[in-house]
């Protein structure tokens, strides 16, 4: 049997467009996963994983399809996947090739053997600045290619939007091209020769020059110069078929690119390769040329009053040359304001309801704007700007978030893809836009439109209706084929057609073309074993479809998914797959995920996760609901971050959906140790603090530490913190009340028993900025770690207790500050999804401010001067997705300090990194970011960490303390009298 729920390749023969045409093979028994793992294993593949959960994981890409594979393997070098490839074709089992699996086409699952090849075999080898070449292996991501050639002034040409996750195997797959397809060319343009093994089992170098005729360029014999006569011969007879039906214009993606096996464009078998979406060969190695890196950019901005006229502008830009010509709805740009806040958008969008994002380039910054402002002149658009820098680059940023941020339309409903990159020529590109907008109206569909518009490639997400009329997908990508054909164009502009546009390629070839196709297919994969269902007899577009519709809804959920409208399986399927999560964000200052960055592992990306949890949702794969293994194998190493839920551009809030599926899971069940000690931590806090001196000298005996860790679930290695001998109450309660502008201090558990000279310096401040500080009456607490570690109806006990103690001050609009940024975040966050239906919870989320947005809003006051301050700063991770860092920078910088931010997370993540079993994960992800820049500081230098969590692990992984900023403007305070606010 093949695994849950999948087809077998030959199914539906019936329903391919191609089957009579097939041969008819008889069926063979199907291996079990088991018994494929065996033969994989003793073939020499180490790696091999049938488990339920790997399977689900890789179950889906960034497309709207869920095939669920047999087996997944990770191939450590070339010789393993030629032995995978050997195993298959014995078995008869299918063989999908895998990168990053970000395919919008569906072309990155399989029902048989899945092959990442992003694990191991992921180098970049010798790099050649005179021939301006590298060698690489398939699963080398583009950024790590291009980080390789930058010493020498060289970039990898192509850059997808996803260039910081996609490897170049899975590039060359698709023939990806990015925004700057312009100047550099499509992936096929930049590729030099591949190792390829066919699915024959042929080995060979495909470069230029294979064919054309000239045996002397044949091997004298074998099954390659079988391969390549045959090939030669398929060509010679239809040259003047692919003449006029191939490469009619830059981005006709769609089929296999016959033209660039024509004598005159150099018989090129590596570029023909190139966009036959892994159903020729598996590639094991590339040699790809490098371009130069501009010295210089500008980015002209122009805006327009909508989309179509900004496409009708297209080919009057071309003779220009901008380096980039791309689209930018305004619609995703709400989006992005609505989910991020104003600060993640520049104001420096010119008017319009959309833009087109122009990039020129210079040997200087004059050469660059001047290019660009000669550019405007000629755009005829409604309104523009000229910017370079951070500006650009944050706008950059928000376009290379297209595919996740058009996920949902700005009404909230799920837009998937379906009809994602479509391409015409540009001087058809204006009516093509208008006359799909019109299209998608009258199918009442809505959609936001963005793209590469230089090259007359439009993306689109569009708000089918998948769970409730999936039929209206087949009408509308039908009629869309239809409508595209019409204008000359292509079914695909750079993400291939996959299974969702495999069955309309008779929309734009003949049946010549598509027996042509057929027979290069017959040629490389006579067994059809390779990526079957794609191209070549394509499975229907409507087949296999990952739709979000549960068959076990889950009962009384604990959080509100206010956006999702209160439903887990909504929550969950935000996930389009696009992979941002796998992507090294530490250089950008992101933070997602950090288990993926100290791991590799799919396991712990914010996508594999959500994969499980879709199985989950449906019951389909994962079958034991809340309390499967597999969902707490997955969600094991989730630090519970947050990160994700900013920079995931489809909005997935991980670590919300684990405390909700711990919370089901052992909801009125025994919990592990750790949820004890550690989850009800401002328990055991509060009891220590009658006896803090007695309880630190006691817990400082090694037997009784060594007992204490091993009952509380907690890592040996781990130090225990020290209870402070007087807490912050206790000093706050003893001192004088001055006047001023009251303001509520939120006293955590961490600065009340652990660091309560955080909160004096807080108060020195507030008081020097002319505020009269007060206290909740009594001890309170936000409930955090209950919430972390699952315990949400005790979480909602704690919040109901803060509610009422922060109701007085709250109600007369005075201020709620907060000093530890996660105890802030679940103030402005979880307190109104876990109390939704309580009127203070919004009102106090409302309220909650940190230290430095206060301070920035308080009129007349002034920073102390911080000339002279260097250092890094660590921005805790919850503040960094719910309430924003940008306040603390904004302070600094006008304070004259000179703090560089790090990206990434500490890595401690309140419990995470003290429980068992997460030491080494914990330190791992402290080394993709953090560690190093502190490492890099200066002996003088401030290490700025406001979260507790992160100053305990720079302590005890750095041996060096970290400061609050309440701490450093405290220590620059001078003593002159503070202006009133």
């Amino acid at each position: 049997m093949y695994p849950d729920d999948a087809h077998h390749p030959d199914d539906d023969r019936a329903r391919r467009p191609e089957s009579r045409d097939r041969p008819r093979t008889p069926r063979v028994p199907r291996p079990t996963p088991a018994e494929l793992a065996n033969g994989l294993r003793r073939a020499g593949v180490a790696e091999v994983d049938t488990s339920v959960r790997r399977r689900a994981e890789y179950s889906s890409d960034a497309s709207n399809y869920r095939v669920v594979p047999a087996a997944v393997a990770f191939p450590r070098h070339t010789d393993e996947a030629a032995a995978a490839l050997g195993v298959c074709r014995d078995l008869g089992v299918p063989l999908t090739a895998r990168g990053a699996g970000t395919s919008i086409a569906g072309n990155a699952i399989g029902t048989g053997l899945v092959l990442d090849f992003s694990r191991h075999l992921d180098g970049v080898g010798a790099v050649d600045p005179e021939a301006r070449t590298a060698v690489v292996q398939p699963g080398a991501v583009l950024d790590a290619i291009t980080a390789a050639a930058a010493p020498h002034g060289l970039r990898f040409g192509p850059d997808p939007s996803t260039h910081g996750r996609a490897t170049i195997g899975g590039s060359l797959g698709n023939n990806a091209c990015g925004s700057r397809a312009l100047a550099y060319g499509r992936t096929a343009d930049n590729v030099v020769d591949l190792d390829l093994l066919t699915g024959a089992g042929v080995r060979l170098t495909a470069r230029e020059g294979a064919l054309g005729g000239a045996a002397v360029r044949y091997p004298t014999d074998g099954a390659e110069a079988a391969l390549l006569s045959g090939l030669d011969a398929l060509v010679r007879d239809r040259l003047a078929l692919i003449r006029t039906e191939f490469g009619r214009f830059r981005r006709q993606v769609s089929g296999y690119s016959l033209e660039h096996l024509l004598p005159e464009n150099g018989a090129n078998l590596a570029k023909f390769l190139v966009g036959t979406e892994g159903t020729l060969g598996v590639v094991l190695g590339a040699t790809v040329a490098l371009v130069e890196a501009p010295r210089h950019t500008a980015l002209a901005v122009l805006g327009y009053p909508d989309m179509a006229e900004a496409a009708d502008a297209v080919p009057a830009l071309l003779p220009h040359r901008p380096v980039a010509l791309e689209g930018m709805n305004a619609r995703l740009v709400d989006v992005v304001r609505a989910r991020r806040g104003a600060a993640a958008v520049p104001d420096v969008l010119p008017r319009g309801g959309g833009w087109l994002f122009a990039e020129t380039a210079g040997d200087t910054p004059g050469e660059a704007g001047d290019a660009a402002r000669r550019l405007v002149a000629a755009s005829g658009c409604l309104d523009s700007a000229v910017v370079s820098g951070a500006a650009a680059r944050a706008l950059w940023h928000i376009r290379e978030d297209g595919a996740g941020l058009g996920g949902r339309t700005p009404a909230g409903e799920a837009a998937w893809p379906g009809w994602e990159d479509s391409a015409v020529p540009p001087d058809r590109f204006g009516p093509y836009v208008r006359e799909l907008g019109a299209l998608m109206g009258r199918h009442g569909l809505d959609g936001l439109m963005y793209g590469h518009f230089g090259d007359g490639c439009l993306h689109v997400r569009v708000d089918f209706p998948l769970a409730r009329r999936p039929a209206l997908l087949r009408r509308f990508v039908t009629d869309a084929a239809e409508l595209v054909a019409g204008h000359g164009g292509s079914m695909s502009g750079e993400h291939g057609d996959g299974r969702a546009r495999g069955e309309l390629l008779g929309r734009m070839y003949s049946p010549e073309a598509l027996a042509a196709l057929a027979g290069v297919k017959h040629l490389f994969d006579p067994a059809d074993l390779l990526n079957p269902g794609v191209i070549v007899r394509p499975r229907p577009l409507d087949a296999d479809l990952r739709v979000p519709a549960a068959t076990a809804r889950p009962r009384a959920l604990a959080f509100a998914y206010p956006d999702d409208g209160g439903d887990f399986t909504s929550a969950v399927h935000r996930c389009v797959g696009v992979g941002r999560c796998r992507a090294d964000a530490t250089g950008g200052g992101g933070v997602m995920c950090p288990s993926f960055l100290a791991t590799k592992d799919e396991k712990d990306s914010t996508r594999g996760r959500a994969r499980v949890l879709q199985e989950l949702a449906n019951g389909r794969l994962v079958k034991g609901g809340w309390r499967s293994p597999e969902v707490a194998e997955s969600l094991d190493l989730c630090l519970a971050c947050k990160g994700c839920a900013s920079d995931c551009p489809a909005g997935v809030d991980m670590a919300t959906y684990k405390a909700e599926a711990l919370h089901q899971r052992y909801r009125h069940r025994p919990r592990p140790a750790a949820h004890y000690a550690l989850g009800q931590l401002p328990r055991w806090a509060r009891l220590a603090a009658h006896a803090p001196r007695l309880a630190n000298t006691l817990l400082a005996l090694p037997p009784l530490a060594a007992l204490a860790k091993h009952a509380g679930g907690i890592d040996a290695r781990r130090e225990l913190p020290r209870f402070a001998g007087r807490t912050f109450r206790a000093w706050f309660e003893g001192r004088p009340r001055p006047g001023g502008t009251p303001v509520t201090l939120w006293v955590d558990t961490f600065t009340d028993h652990f660091t309560p000279e955080v909160g004096r310096a807080a108060v020195r401040v507030l008081e020097a900025a002319g505020y009269a500080v007060r206290i909740p009456d009594a001890p309170v607490c936000c409930g955090l770690t209950w919430i972390t570690t699952g315990q949400l109806d005790g979480a909602r006990t704690q919040l109901r207790r803060t509610l009422r103690a922060l109701e007085p001050s709250v109600a007369a609009g005075v201020p709620v500050v907060g000093l530890e940024p996660s105890c802030t975040a679940v103030l402005r966050g979880d307190l109104p999804e876990l109390l939704p239906d309580d009127p203070r919870a919004a009102v106090t989320a409302a309220a909650t401010h940190t230290l430095a947005e206060l301070l920035t809003a308080t009129p007349g006051w002034a920073p102390p001067d911080l000339r002279g301050v260097r250092g890094v700063a660590q921005p805790h991770c919850h503040q960094h997705a719910v309430l924003g860092w940008e306040r603390d920078a904004e302070l600094l910088r006008d304070a004259g300090a000179a703090v560089e931010a790090v990206g990434g997370c500490c890595g401690l993540a309140g419990n995470f990194g003290v429980e068992k079993g997460h030491y080494e994960v914990s330190v791992a992800v402290a080394e993709t970011a953090l560690l190093p820049a502190v490492r890099g500081a200066g002996e003088g230098d401030v290490v700025l960490a406001d979260g507790f969590s992160c100053r305990t692990q720079l302590g005890q992984l750095a041996g060096r303390g970290g400061t609050h900023l309440a701490q450093l403007l405290a220590d620059h305070l001078s003593h002159e009298p503070p202006p009133a606010p």
